[in-house]
């Protein structure tokens, strides 16, 4: 029949109206009948419009769920809204409208941007974090965390801007000022806060690392270890000279402590606020405030001397007390002794500030420098250390932490680079944390049958002062569950990580108003099969899934240690080099591209530009090049589709070509996702069946015609959908079994064989599959440069590896 022209928008609007008019299309059977595949993509932040990251991202996802459909899996492929987060405040504040209303409008776009697209979503389990019927498990999870005592208060330091008078988050501070007050400098303040103990998973989070190996990308799972950052070591307790108070610091090299020159503690330490009363007190809150305006990597190393000493417990020695920015108070004890003779760090700050240094450590097989260049950090022996002199490292550490532990000033010890999870948020647009303050009976959670604690509607936005919630009278006034007094709700709401930590477990089950869910329901879809996403997430949001993933299972709700069982992070798109972003100005946009080429072109395109965990530069022509490509396609199929037989000469090499492409695509989907080389291998396919056309019988054309959609379907499921159903088939095109190789059809005529001379390459022959030996044998010594090097010489030897290698040996 005559060939059809390609109207992707025609074909396109037609299917989307159908597709979404019909709920059951992507939904999973979840009975049990097939083996079951949960496929995931992160969820978006409802920010108003799609970027070409996201295309990339969805059309991963979505190519690999139409592929485990076809390969006859029961595929869950569910999707949801990010929604509460800072922007919507922001934009509150900015525009004067409600951030409820804001988000409502941003996701309506944004799920008629992925319908248009076509992407294979479930939308009956369509769920979004600011609803109450989600965040009222949030509330329900952190109170079972307060009754572990995994969830606690307690002080911390806040970004402070001083003109708008509020608390601003670590998004909100830029270049150390307020977003909103360019030239006012932000400070520290002093607030109680609630935290998640994740740190009572350290350990777990490190071992069960071993479950991931296989399926996660090597580069993540060392940010997380590296994030975590477990250290061994010892405690040791310095005292301050004239008191009793001690000082307990953590060091990984306890056998170093004779070469302790002073103890530096972090800003925030309540040591420092005490030592540095009166006159050192506005300098310690410049450095405090200092610290909140820069990244650590900008940091300059300095500190200053606090008038007061310490005495080493070892040896009594009175060392001086400094306070040095670079010390973190939330790792260790927020107090180090400084021994630059045996640190790279502390060599450098001590070096600055003319503070002694002091050689301990000599190597091995070496001397002990008197004035040291630099700092030597590798084991040897111990020198100029009391009793200690002449162990070696490993057996003076160990030695030393039992003396310490004995005489009760230190012991050995663990820690971890890792914080616990600071989760109040002193603003708006979150979950309201379900605490109550109630001035007889203190702090009480608020029971399970008053929740959802409701966000309230009727605030108003200013973006100075208290939050929101906490000048609304008619939320903060409540009554104590303990006593029946007049009792203060939390007006700090959680960090939105606390939404993205569950939510893929709530898809399973998400209309549940009884529980989170059903372990029951849930259980069998876990491990998800098949997480995407950036790597971008790799150390907040994977590794709070993973700790509340954990506790989850220790409250009996799951029955796995780990959500996720593989992980993908998927390449940027880059527009000129720079990554796409609305702060650049350089995003592309995924409606007009749709409109210009089509959505199965755009999908292409992300697919085609590289392989999935490497950037892609957009380029508009290469975008074209998809769309010609994908128009030659269409054609060829629907003029072949009724097209009668031509005399079949070309059956072979056309079907030979189609089965290797089988082969080809089905190994990418299976093997590595190099789906740029299945699209490149149905490009060379297009091209022999073109060549191929005139001769193909109409048997070889119908199969071609067939298994050709049915390779493109996961792809360019607008246009599949269209051809299958133009070939006379019932769709859906992706319900349909994925096409088998027939390695009979797919296998070459001829074999090129490789021919040796004395070990060495002389020329390649073709010979039939199946060919004798004494055939090969024959070609192998007729090609030409083969005669050439074993002309007038005594055959030795002749091997023939069957379908590999001739090696002809020579004298």
């Amino acid at each position: 029949m005559p060939e059809k022209p390609y109207n992707h928008e025609e074909i396109e609007l037609k299917l989307s109206a159908e597709w979404a008019a019909n709920p059951m299309l992507y939904r999973a059977a979840d009975d049990g009948s097939k083996p079951r595949y949960y496929v995931l993509e992160m969820l978006p932040y409802p920010s108003g419009r799609l970027h070409m990251g996201h295309v990339r991202n969805y059309s991963i996802g979505d190519t690999l769920a139409r592929y485990m459909w076809m390969k006859g899996y029961d595929v869950l492929h569910p999707m949801g809204w990010d929604a509460f987060g800072l922007p919507a405040e922001n934009a509150a504040i900015k525009n004067k409208m409600h951030p409820g209303e804001w988000t409502v409008s941003n996701i309506a776009h944004m799920k008629k941007q992925l319908m248009r697209l076509g992407f294979a979503y479930d939308w009956d389990r369509e769920i979004s974090t600011c609803e109450p019927d989600y965040y009222r498990w949030n509330q329900w999870l952190f109170l079972r965390m307060y009754e572990k005592g995994l969830a606690y208060r307690k002080s911390s330091l806040v970004n402070w801007c001083p003109e708008c008078s509020t608390v601003l988050a670590n998004e909100q501070v830029v270049d150390g000022c307020c977003w909103r007050h360019e030239t006012t400098p932000v400070e520290q303040r002093e607030l109680d806060q609630w935290f998640l103990r994740i740190t009572a998973y350290a350990d777990q989070l490190l071992e069960d690392m071993e479950q991931l190996e296989a399926g996660w990308p090597a580069q993540v799972l060392t940010m997380q270890r590296n994030w975590i950052g477990r250290s061994e070591g010892a405690e040791v307790d310095f005292t301050l000279a004239g008191t009793e108070q001690k000082i307990r610091v953590f060091t990984t090299r306890i056998d170093t402590i004779y070469g302790a020159t002073c103890v530096i503690l972090a800003p925030e330490h309540p040591l420092s606020r005490q030592l540095c009363a009166g006159e050192l007190a506005p300098r310690l809150k410049a450095m405090v405030d200092d610290q909140a305006r820069k990244d650590p990597e900008q940091l300059v190393k300095e500190g200053f001397f606090t008038g007061h000493h310490a005495a080493n417990p070892f040896n009594g020695a009175q060392v001086p007390i400094w306070v040095g920015n670079f010390v973190l108070w939330g790792y260790g004890t927020g107090a180090i002794m400084a021994v630059p003779a045996h640190d790279e760090r502390d060599f450098e700050f001590c070096t600055k500030y003319g503070i002694p240094i002091a050689p301990v450590i000599r190597p091995a097989d070496g001397a002990l420098p008197e004035s040291p260049a630099e700092a030597f950090t590798g084991d040897g022996v111990m020198e100029n250390s009391g009793e200690w002199s002449g162990l070696t490292s490993e057996e003076g550490r160990r030695r030393m932490a039992e003396r310490a532990e004995a005489q009760g000033f230190g012991k050995a010890a663990i820690t971890y680079r890792l914080k616990d999870w600071g989760v109040s948020r002193q603003r708006y647009w979150g979950t309201p944390i379900p605490m109550i303050h109630c001035a007889a009976c203190g702090i009480q959670p608020v029971p399970d049958d008053q929740l959802p604690v409701v966000l309230p509607r009727d605030v108003e936005f200013t973006g100075r002062g208290q939050s929101p919630l906490a000048k609304l009278e008619s939320f903060v006034k409540c009554a104590c569950p303990k006593c029946g007094g007049a009792a203060r709700r939390e007006t700090d709401t959680m960090d939105t990580f606390v939404d993205s930590s569950w939510y893929f477990f709530r898809y399973v089950d998400p209309r549940n108003a009884e529980k989170p869910f059903e372990p029951a329901v849930v259980n069998p879809w876990f491990p998800v099969d098949q997480y995407i996403g950036g790597v971008t997430h790799a150390i907040m949001h994977l590794l709070y899934s993973r700790f509340w993933c954990k506790v989850m299972r220790d409250i009996g709700l799951v029955s796995v240690d780990e959500p996720f069982g593989n992980l993908f992070t998927q390449g940027m798109v880059q527009l000129h080099g720079q990554t796409m972003s609305k702060s650049k100005g350089n995003i592309v946009d995924p409606d007009e591209m749709v409109v210009k080429y089509g959505a199965d072109t755009c999908r292409l395109f992300t697919l085609f530009a590289a392989p999935p965990e490497k950037n892609m530069d957009w380029n508009e022509s290469s975008v074209e090049g998809q769309y010609r490509f994908l128009s030659r396609l269409f054609r060829w199929v629907s003029r072949n589709q009724d097209a009668g037989g031509g005399d079949g000469s070309t059956d072979a090499r056309a079907l030979r070509k189609l089965h290797q492409t089988i082969r080809k695509v089905t190994a990418d989907f299976d093997n590595r996702w190099h789906f740029n080389t299945s699209i490149a291998a149905l490009m060379e396919l297009m091209n022999e069946l073109q060549a191929s056309e005139s001769g193909l019988s109409a048997g070889a054309r119908r199969e071609c015609c067939e298994k050709l959609v049915l390779l493109l379907a996961p792809f360019a499921p607008f246009a599949a959908e269209d051809l299958w159903a133009g070939l006379g088939h019932a769709g859906p095109v992706f319900k349909q079994p994925w096409p088998e190789c027939d390695e009979e059809l797919a296998r070459e005529e001829m074999l090129e064989i490789p021919v040796q001379v004395n070990g060495k390459l002389r020329g390649k022959i073709a010979v039939p599959h199946g060919a004798a030996q004494a055939e090969i044998e024959a070609a192998a010594q007729a090609e030409p440069n083969v005669q050439t090097h074993t002309e007038g010489k005594a055959i030795v030897k002749l091997i023939v590896v069957p379908g590999k290698m001739v090696n002809i040996v020579v004298r």
